[in-house]
């Protein structure tokens, strides 16, 4: 393969030095990331010929057009830049965790007087503690339901004084402490929370002692009511123990038991947690983009990916074998955690090779269990398409479908939908939100689907006509055409969409349906009578979830809107608000009711404010 005179002028030109490269294809997009200690020796080596045997190190090669490297001062700032830069652009050539999204983890809010316990998919430093990740939202929430069970943790909104006059209903089924009307105090809530985050962390022995302390002297005082809810907290801590496998003794090490198995293009790995000697939990994680990639660096990119995004770190992680670039990792450990130690071992026998293999077999299952369903997935999808070309008669299968929705209240903050589906699943990097400029006051929905397909289309125009005359990349979102486009409603929205289609000259072009919820009907240009597909149809389940993707996608735009339109409105009722303080103001507190809860100083030295505006504030939101 001839290498062009711009990419020998580059090896040329590499430095002995070590850093990051960055390798770009045709249109600029990073195609893969890598480090090296001496950058002339590593770069050059892809395009040398016994680098070529590797499938994927020839199609890497292929597409490299440009190459850029950073210069850095050790091994440990190179792989610290290289994991952020993989994190950035999640380049297809690299060994990656698979979903661009953040895991789920359980957030105790510790700076509140009153910690709640929430959802989150962001870390930030706050004050605030982080438990996971967990694969799935299910798998918190499902925690978080045995916990508010044993630790009735506070979920509302309110200010919590202690002199409300009564709690809500959550107190009455026993799943919140009502500190709001004082039936625990600040100290004894948080004391409730502190347990529940030992319960998290594995520490239930020290939970359990601590608790039959409390009900022996609870019981003493003659506290029998309090002593009977810790009995009740007591019973169903050990229902839920019970289930923790005990593995080591608990003066064991806090560890991570780390496994894999291996299909082609993707490898399944399975992490149980061991804490305070117990199993109290796991889970499995995909990493695509593996096929050809040795074990250990499969292993190694796990480790980096996965800890660059968990809170808290065991002291030591168990490995079935060596991973590559081990000690370099050990020292990046050791620096996110503080500079305590953390090791990477591979056990050679007893019950931590146990463990290590036991991990291996369910990332085997997992990993069965998971293709068997992507197969089935894949053929659903098919069947789904082909019934739908035949349904509607198309000329080929509809491989990219359109949806569009149209989302307000009262005419109000009104919001347009585009999501894009590509082989019966969907593709997000394409969805696209529309605030509708030619409708205010009265709804009008069909004005708005008008509005929001003439925008489409006249960007397919405009995109079209720019990369045919200045050949650069454009947004493919609106650049490609679909296969069949599909409107939320019946035929009055249909018939809007047509006349969009006319305005472009793509009538007869591009199939259109609209779908209308009521029965279900499917209704097509030229056709007096709707579609009815059968109930069980594997076409009508795509169409059904393409339509609800698409309201979904609206609604929680048009909600935003309105949320921040609402919020806006409030601050621009005060004096000397303008537009711009009441960005710079919502900018800095997040919300009105963060605004509320500041005082005066906290408020005056706010960004563009100052003390007699804060002032006016505080008197207008109290």
């Amino acid at each position: 393969m001839g290498i062009s005179e711009h990419i020998q002028l580059i090896l040329d030109s590499l430095p002995d030095k070590t850093g990051v490269y960055l390798m770009k294809d045709a249109k600029g997009d990073v195609i893969y990331v890598g480090k090296a200690v001496n950058l002339r020796h590593r770069v050059r080596s892809y395009f040398q010929i016994s680098a070529q045997e590797r499938l994927r190190t020839r199609q890497l090669v292929s597409k490299i057009a440009d190459i850029e490297w950073i210069l850095v001062g050790s091994e440990l700032e190179a792989l610290i830049l290289e994991m952020n830069l993989i994190k950035k652009h999640r380049p297809f050539f690299n060994v990656r965790l698979k979903d661009d999204k953040r895991y789920p983890y359980i957030k105790i809010h510790w700076a509140s007087p009153y910690p709640k316990v929430t959802i989150t998919r962001r870390i930030v430093k706050d004050g605030s503690r982080y438990y996971g990740p967990y694969t799935s939202v299910w798998a918190v929430t499902q925690t978080l339901h045995v916990l508010r069970r044993v630790f009735p943790y506070l979920t509302c909104d309110r200010v919590i004084t202690g002199e409300d006059k009564r709690a809500c209903l959550y107190y009455d089924i026993k799943l919140c402490s009502a500190p709001c009307i004082g039936a625990v105090n600040k100290k004894e809530y948080r004391q409730m929370i502190s347990y529940l985050a030992q319960f998290l962390e594995g520490r239930t022995d020290d939970i359990v002692e601590q608790l039959k302390k409390e009900m022996k002297q609870a019981s003493k005082e003659l506290q029998f009511e309090h002593a009977a809810v810790i009995r009740d907290q007591l019973r169903a801590i050990e229902r839920v123990v019970e289930r923790q496998r005990v593995v080591f003794g608990s003066d064991y090490k806090d560890s991570d038991v780390i496994a894999m198995a291996r299909s082609e293009r993707e490898a399944c790995i399975q992490v149980f947690f061991v804490r305070g000697g117990k199993l109290i939990g796991s889970e499995y994680f995909i990493m695509e983009g593996t096929d050809e990639t040795p074990d250990s660096n499969v292993l190694a990119e796990f480790l980096k990916q996965f800890y660059d995004q968990v809170p808290q770190l065991p002291k030591q992680v168990l490995l079935p074998h060596e991973v590559e670039e081990a000690k370099i990792i050990e020292q990046w450990l050791r620096s996110r955690s503080a500079g305590k130690s953390v090791r990477l071992l591979i056990p050679r026998r007893g019950i931590k090779k146990d463990l290590v293999k036991m991990a291996a077999e369910n990332a085997a299952e997992n990993l069965m269990a998971l293709q068997f369903q992507w197969d089935a997935d894949k053929h659903r999808q098919t069947e789904a398409l082909a019934e739908l070309r035949d349904a509607l008669q198309l000329q080929r299968i509809p491989n990219r479908i359109e949806c569009y929705d149209i989302s307000n209240t009262m005419g109000t903050a009104i919001t347009g939908s585009m999501v894009v589906f590509e082989q019966g699943v969907p593709n997000k990097k394409h969805y696209r939100r529309f605030n509708i400029r030619s409708v205010s006051g009265v709804p009008d929905d069909f004005a708005s689907m008008e509005e929001v397909l003439t925008r489409r289309f006249r960007r397919w125009k405009s995109t079209d006509e720019t990369e045919h005359i200045t050949k650069k990349h454009v947004d493919r979102s609106f650049s490609s055409l679909p296969d069949l486009l599909m409107v939320d409603g019946g035929k009055g929205q249909l018939s809007r969409a047509i006349k969009v289609l006319e305005q472009y000259n793509l009538d007869g072009k591009i199939p259109v349906i609209g779908l209308a919820k009521k029965h279900e009907e499917i209704f097509v240009p030229g056709r007096s009578q709707s579609i009815l597909l059968p109930r069980r149809s594997e076409g009508l389940y795509l169409l059904q979830r393409i339509r609800d993707e698409a309201h979904r996608f609206a609604i929680t735009a048009h909600r935003n809107k309105r949320t921040k339109q609402s919020m806006a409105s409030v601050l621009d009722a005060i004096p000397g608000i303008g537009p711009v303080r009441r960005k710079a103001l919502l900018k800095h507190f997040g919300s009105i009711e963060e605004i509320r809860k500041a005082s005066i100083e906290t408020l005056a030295s706010a960004p563009k404010m100052n003390s007699q505006l804060a002032g006016a504030i505080k008197e207008y939101l109290d």
